[in-house]
């Protein structure tokens, strides 16, 4: 039987985790065996860009934190090295920031599984999460798609005004 200290410890731990999973809006397991120490630092300077807190953590640990969310369909992915990525504002990061680096690492690196908004997701819709573009190229292709009929429409009466002769008009008014 371990001591209340180490007890008090891990409950403290179950309890942090359990409230990081509550608070996130998505979140990635991972399979890391074999990384290197300049893969991972690498891996963990790309998820701090992207606002994704990424840490091992133990299977039994995580399993409590889980359970108490109710995600007990992530309980069959928690064996082996384990670790955890996970992303308070977009849903999307975590899926892709790791998904970029498990293409990269093809053996060493292996996503288990994921969740949205307290739902486990099956690897294959954690994998279409991660191809959804970084959300600042998704609002400029909203934008482009906005600006395009205003753009065309500009287009067309410059030309018509070309035609028409304005422009020689304008470069004599400037001389």
């Amino acid at each position: 039987m371990p001591n209340a200290k180490v007890l008090s410890e891990k409950q403290a731990i179950v309890a942090g985790l359990t409230e990081q999973l509550k608070n996130a809006a998505a979140g990635v397991l991972v399979d890391y065996k074999g990384i290197t120490v300049a893969e991972d630092t690498a891996l963990r300077a790309e998820l701090r860009k992207n606002n994704v807190e990424y840490a091992v953590v133990k299977n039994t640990l995580l399993r409590f934190a889980v359970d108490n969310c109710g995600m007990n369909e992530l309980d069959s992915l928690l064996n082996g090295t384990t670790a955890l990525a996970i992303c308070s504002d977009d849903p999307v990061a975590p899926a892709r920031v790791i998904n970029d680096f498990a293409k990269k690492l093809e053996d060493h690196f292996e996503i288990k599984g994921g969740f949205m908004d307290g739902k486990v997701m099956p690897l294959n819709e954690v994998m279409a999460l991660a191809s959804i573009p970084p959300l600042p190229a998704l609002q400029a292709q909203v934008l482009g798609t906005m600006l395009a009929p205003i753009s065309a429409l500009a287009f067309v009466l410059k030309q018509a005004a070309e035609k028409q002769g304005a422009p020689a008009a304008a470069e004599a008014a400037a001389e």
